[in-house]
């Protein structure tokens, strides 16, 4: 089964805004047992809701007879920093105060948050990750990550993400913040500040992460006497409720900056001249529906990356299609993995 760690640095910990946290923690889990040789690793970095159990939410990816069969693979997880299943975010007492942080905590980047995956990383005394594997705002910080440490990762699967956050997406996410600025708790210090607010941002979110198909194919009224009480209205309502019970605003609030601060070109010349930093055999895996990291952007890095992989997933589940589709998402990491010339011709048929 699945085991769950605790992972804590007692040392000052510089941010790149210039600020610093005092020490964290990370929780994360890991599952299976590393070889001798310690190739064997597979690190997943997780979506923005998602937590270190990727069992959990990737499950289908994961387990006896999966892609990932613990008997051959030592898999690990972290939940990101700034998160709020047990490693250190705004709901953390600070130490320096005997307080939570709530509003104080420092806002935080995609290179800060892999930059204290990596002191765990070290931590474990893993000198080498055979595969680094994420998706949305997860993906953005493997790619982060493996341009950070480019001769740690051999391989690096990149899912339904990209290289820089879009305009539109920065849009989405601010009009998420706005829902949660107009909750007049959010201007409170308190743990359930902004949970209104948040559930209007999920409920905008959704719009993000699904498809018109979607909703057509699963919240369509039966019959054609309905004026009110809609299952697509209920359903949205539903999916605030819901983010509350598990999540906080202050975290959703830091996660959604981190994803729209995500720009591997910053300090390093720009986006193509980053990317010549890559070392990673790379697979980009785009949703065919996706409008919040919709397919050009992963065709772009496929284009951008030597000898990298491109595959699409079909899918009326827009952005979630890559939690959703996991046989597809799974025929295109074994493709991936048995990259021969016969293989290689298949794995075409497949591509975009």
């Amino acid at each position: 089964m699945p085991e769950h760690h605790t992972y804590h640095y007692q040392k000052q910990f510089r941010l790149e805004s210039g600020a610093t946290l005092p020490g964290f923690q990370l929780a994360y889990t890991t599952y299976g047992r590393l070889n001798s040789q310690k190739d064997n690793v597979v690190w997943v970095c997780h979506a923005l809701t998602g937590s270190s159990d990727f069992t959990d939410w990737w499950g289908e990816l994961f387990g006896p007879g999966k892609v990932y069969d613990p008997a051959d693979w030592f898999i690990v997880c972290a939940n990101t920093l700034g998160g709020c299943y047990g490693s250190t975010g705004p709901l953390s007492v600070n130490p320096n105060t005997l307080k939570p942080y709530f509003h104080d905590f420092p806002q935080l980047t995609n290179r800060d948050i892999v930059s204290s995956f990596d002191l765990l990383r070290q931590e474990l005394g893993l000198e080498q990750v055979h595969t680094l594997l994420g998706g949305s705002l997860g993906g953005q910080q493997a790619l982060e990550w493996a341009l950070l440490q480019p001769d740690v990762f051999k391989k690096l699967i990149h899912v339904a993400s990209n290289a820089r956050h879009s305009p539109w997406g920065i849009a989405f996410n601010e009009s998420q913040r706005m829902a949660i600025r107009q909750d007049p708790s959010w201007a409170s210090y308190s743990e359930t500040a902004g949970q209104e607010g948040l559930k209007t941002a999920r409920a905008i979110a959704m719009l993000s992460y699904r498809h018109y198909n979607t909703y057509e194919q699963t919240q369509q009224e039966p019959g054609n006497s309905i004026t009110d009480n809609f299952r697509a209205a209920t359903y949205q309502v539903y999916q605030g409720e819901k983010l509350v019970s598990r999540f906080n605003a202050y975290t959703y609030w830091q996660l959604s900056k981190a994803m729209d601060s995500h720009n591997v070109g910053r300090g390093r010349g720009g986006v193509e001249k980053a990317l010549q930093r890559l070392k990673a055999k790379a697979l980009f895996v785009g949703v065919d529906t996706d409008i919040l990291f919709p397919v050009q952007e992963q065709q772009w890095l496929h284009e951008q990356v030597p000898d990298s992989y491109f595959y699409l997933i079909k899918s009326d589940y827009g952005h979630d299609g890559f939690l959703v589709e996991c046989d597809q998402l799974a025929q295109a990491i074994t493709l991936f993995y048995e990259n021969d010339s016969v293989q290689t011709l298949n794995y075409e048929r497949h591509a975009y």
